[in-house]
């Protein structure tokens, strides 16, 4: 039987959708290769590491998607920062499906318990917060002020998620994304 094919775009995507809804530990191979449309023969093929690979690469995928989506766009030069900052915003939006959906990055840190995991968390959470913090200096805000901002964009963005998950109720997330626009609001 030849491997089926995918394009990498619905891969990660199906990858994710699992390890968001079920955890490191609680997404099966199964899982992933029925989100996926492989076969799990296929899925190995893909990735011999097995799940600790593939939570690798997911995690890849989303650093490579902070960067283009909020890094980049929050410091791009020419462009206003309320601007910047609305866009990044409608990204997180449609990334989180507006607060439907749980978070990456909290889904892999609670109990996969692998170092390289932990070590790209970091790097997404770290990246975030550096867009964050050149966007509030630009606003004229302190260095300390716009770090202090950026580190709370961040807990607001994942707690809500958390929040928004735990009760079933999106508007948490939502809520969110006006209170970090707040945030950064120089009025």
């Amino acid at each position: 039987m030849r491997p089926q094919k995918i394009d990498d775009a619905k891969l990660i995507e199906g990858l994710m959708s699992v390890l968001q809804s079920k955890g490191f530990e609680g997404a099966s191979l199964n899982d992933l290769a029925k989100a996926t449309g492989l076969q799990k023969a296929s899925l190995y093929h893909r990735f011999p590491g097995g799940k600790n690979e593939i939570a690798v690469m997911v995690l890849e995928f989303v650093y490579t998607w902070i960067k283009d989506n909020i890094y980049l766009v929050l410091t791009e030069k020419g462009v206003a920062p309320a601007t910047k900052l609305q866009r990044a915003i409608q990204h997180t939006k449609e990334l989180y499906q507006n607060g439907e959906k749980s978070c990456i990055l909290n889904a892999l840190s609670l109990d996969s318990g692998l170092v390289a995991v932990g070590d790209q968390i970091s790097k997404i959470m770290l990246l975030w917060m550096e867009a964050f913090t050149a966007l509030g200096v630009e606003q004229g805000f302190t260095a300390a002020q716009a770090k202090a901002k950026a580190r709370q964009s961040l807990v607001l963005v994942q707690g809500s998620l958390v929040l928004s998950k735990g009760l079933s109720d999106p508007s948490h997330f939502q809520k969110a994304m006006v209170d970090v626009k707040m945030l950064f609001t120089n009025e």
